[in-house]
């Protein structure tokens, strides 16, 4: 079904735009401000009501518009209120700002290159005449100099196939980029440094090129036998003892609101928004057009017009709900991507387990978990996003990068310390990052919320026998003071604690953030990428709510100059003692490759996890019965029941 096109169910004020509000929403514009032929939608959806009118009731449906002036290199933003079919809003933005780059200038940028006779000329240097094998990949143009400022513009990497159904990233062109301009669709320049090999041996993944499959493994099925444990309602979840609404935005994709558990019966909050809000993906290599490499994939392409369409049995297994999305493409026509966010409930081994040797009595309990998912293609890398509601509170977000490796050529014979070699012929893989940024609004107990910092400490000590440890806690009171990076050595991790409410030994209740995959950036402070993913210099930030600081590059980072985003955010370093707090959470790969993961890659996983911390007052999962017919309530019977010498951990 779909989150957006069920007449029948009233629309919630957090679900995404059906297709009939996205029609109207379109259609109000080109009928007013938009009604030249040269404006191009970068995208609408909805506009969430702010947290008073949740609050209140008082919400009325909106829909937010990005576009582009193609005419005038202009962008605009718009509301549009849809219960009075009017315009509400029409903004001009500053001269220069790009909005993310549109899923028709890929294919026009594509077709201009291979068009355009400078790039035919440049290719037959490198003895390559059938342009039908040539593949063009666009990326954002990540630097650029004065006489392109203010144009919108990419810088495609180029490959080719050397037959129909080959994979173009075993021939990477090195050092030949091309430049185009994507408002007047032409050839800007072409970027060659005279390298002319190109790796030629065939690298492919495709079953047509591996042979047979084996035939030895056996299927797995997956069956409730008694039938789902959630429900849904339009775009509202129950599952068990959780409680969520599903969104879907073109920047972010996936997103979760009003995140809450049941609590005894009470359902209490701890996330009003959930997202994954950016990544960047910078290239170690020295060479330019590997140094140019550093897409935000998020604020420069939208991870949700890059959402799959998932399939059952390949990408979901067992009882599954599917949700579509419906966005618009660049002339405002709204279409639908079928299956684009799967919701399935899945086993997850043990949760917790106890044999009491003295009695000769086991209590095992097994874990489930309700799985929330979708699938991006951001051209040669597929990552598959995984939010993870688990039985005891805690809350998991995974992120498992696989797809294709981004390729690089050198002399044939030469090695480099930039990347690892994939063949003799001078292919190779350079070592990168994918450094993720997530936004966690949270609002534990309440939207008065608190941050702490937990580091462990040994005691000093004279005594050799006897060396305390203890966990230290530190207040962060301002925003400035809570841009911190993680610290494995120290144990370090945060907590955001409530003020409105305390567990029964007195402490007051709180979640805590585990970074697990801490990954900063190794480009220099005074680096290009690094001046425009100033988030990804710390492991967390902390601001104080602010309806409009949504994205942690800024708003438009497409072509942006540095410094936009976190470190606008906490310029004024307000004070985050017992307030409506957002946490944002930079992590990632630090992607040395392997050479078994080429020619596709096996996945690599990345994420966090949200965990109660004196949240509850004991464990909340020791109502779980048994499973029926697997777990067994008294262990079997040793030779000795008892060791001789037991110990206690």
């Amino acid at each position: 079904m779909s989150i957006t096109e069920d007449t029948s169910i009233a629309l919630a004020p957090l679900a995404p735009l059906t297709r009939d509000e996205l029609t109207t929403a379109v259609a109000l514009l080109k009928d007013g401000p938009a009604a030249a032929e040269s404006f191009r939608f970068s995208s609408v959806s909805l506009k969430e009501p702010s947290k008073a009118a949740l609050r209140s009731g008082d919400t009325t449906r909106e829909a937010e518009a990005v576009l582009i002036d193609r005419a005038t290199g202009l962008a605009y933003e718009a509301v549009v209120d849809l219960a009075a079919s009017a315009v509400t809003s029409w903004t001009e933005l500053p001269a220069g700002t790009q909005p993310p780059i549109m899923m028709d200038e890929f294919a026009e940028c594509e077709a201009a290159i291979v068009a355009s006779p400078l790039v035919a000329e440049a290719l037959a240097k490198r003895g390559i005449t059938d342009l039908s094998l040539v593949c063009a990949e666009p990326w954002s143009i990540g630097y650029w100099g004065e006489d392109q400022a203010g144009k919108r513009i990419m810088r495609a990497l180029m490959y080719t196939r050397l037959e129909p159904n080959d994979n173009p990233y075993a021939h990477p062109m090195e050092d030949f980029t091309v430049l185009v301009d994507l408002n007047t669709q032409e050839v800007m320049g072409i970027e060659d440094d005279g390298f002319l090999h190109m790796p030629r041996e065939k690298n492919n993944y495709h079953p047509d090129f591996v042979g047979p499959a084996r035939t030895d493994i056996k299927p797995i099925e997956i069956s409730f036998p008694e039938g789902r444990n959630f429900t849904v309602d339009g775009n509202h979840i129950e599952w068990l003892d959780w409680s969520f609404d599903i969104g879907f935005t073109p920047r972010e994709g996936l997103v979760l609101h009003r995140v809450g558990f049941r609590d005894k019966g009470e359902l209490r909050p701890i996330l009003h928004r959930a997202s994954l809000t950016e990544m960047v993906v910078p290239y170690g290599a020295p060479g330019r057009s590997q140094q140019l490499k550093n897409a935000f994939d998020a604020g420069e392409y939208n991870f949700g017009y890059m959402t799959n369409s998932l399939q059952l049995g390949c990408d979901c297994l067992g009882d599954i709900q599917y949700f579509d999305a419906t966005l618009v493409n660049s002339v405002g026509k709204p279409y639908t991507i079928q299956n684009a966010i799967c919701l399935h409930e899945e086993d997850d081994g043990l949760l917790w387990k106890h044999w009491e040797f003295r009695t000769n009595d086991a209590q095992t309990r097994r874990s489930r978990r309700l799985v929330i998912s979708f699938v991006v293609t951001d051209a040669n890398y597929e990552y598959a996003f995984y939010w993870y509601l688990h039985l005891d509170g805690t809350i998991q977000f995974e992120i498992k990068a696989t797809g294709i490796l981004s390729t690089a050529g050198i002399a044939p014979g030469e090695t480099t310390r930039y990347g690892q070699m994939l063949n003799k012929d001078g292919l190779y893989a350079p070592i990168h990052e994918h450094i993720f940024a997530a936004r966690l609004d949270w609002a534990v107990d309440g939207d008065s919320n608190s941050v702490y910092e937990v580091e462990t400490v040994a005691e000093e000590t004279d005594d050799p026998v006897t060396s305390p440890f203890y966990a230290k806690r530190t207040l962060l009171e301002t925003e400035k003071a809570a841009a911190r990076p993680a610290d494995p050595l120290a144990h370090r991790w945060w907590y955001v604690e409530s003020e409105s409410r305390t567990n029964k030994v007195g402490e007051k209740t709180a979640y805590r953030l585990m970074p697990t995959n801490a990954v900063l950036m190794k480009k220099n402070p005074d680096n290009w990428v690094t001046k425009r993913a100033q988030f990804s210099t710390n492991t967390i930030w902390v601001s104080k709510f602010e309806e409009g600081e949504r994205y942690p590059a800024g708003e438009y980072p497409n072509q942006s100059t540095g410094f936009g985003g976190l470190p606008e955010y906490i310029e004024a370093d307000e004070s985050i003692v017992n307030e409506d707090l957002v946490m944002w959470h930079s992590f990632g790969l630090n992607h040395v490759v392997r050479i078994e993961d080429w020619p596709v890659m096996p996945k690599q996983v990345t994420g966090f996890f949200i965990e109660p911390y004196g949240f509850f007052d004991e464990n909340p999962t020791l109502n779980l019965p048994t499973e029926s017919g697997a777990c067994a309530t008294s262990a079997p019977q040793h030779e000795s029941a008892a060791p001789e010498h037991p110990h206690c951990h």
